[in-house]
C-alpha cells in the first residue's frame, strides 16, 4: 500500500501500530514507499530516538520484492533491503512520433 511522503515520525509510526500490528520501540525496519516507487522513507527506532531515511530517486523506479496487496507487513531480511535500496529499475521511455 503506498504512503503519502508527507508523513512524518508520527504519523508513519502511527500507521506501524494501527496498520501493520507492529511495536516501532521493538527493533524492527519499518519501509514505506510512495505511489511511484520512486520514494522511500525507513523508520527504525535507535537507543536516543526514531530515525527516518529519506530516499528519492531522480530517475528511474525502486525494485520491491513481490508481495500480496493485501497483506499489511511483509518481513525482509537486511541484504534485500539494502538490495531493495541499490537495485533501481530505470524507466523506459516511449518515444512519440510526430
Amino acid at each position: 500500500m503506498p504512503v503519502d511522503m508527507r508523513k512524518s515520525f508520527y504519523t508513519l509510526s502511527g500507521i506501524v501500530t494501527s496498520s501493520m500490528n507492529q511495536d516501532v520501540r521493538s527493533g524492527g525496519v519499518f519501509i514505506f514507499v510512495n505511489r511511484y516507487q520512486n520514494i522511500m522513507k525507513i523508520l527504525h527506532m535507535e537507543y536516543a530516538g526514531m530515525v527516518i531515511y529519506h530516499k528519492k530517486l531522480e530517475s528511474g523506479r525502486f525494485k520491491l520484492p513481490v508481495f500480496d496487496e493485501n497483506t499489511t507487513s511483509l518481513t525482509i531480511h537486511w541484504n534485500d533491503l539494502m538490495m531493495m535500496v541499490q537495485n533501481v529499475k530505470t524507466r523506459t521511455r516511449k518515444l512519440n512520433r510526430q
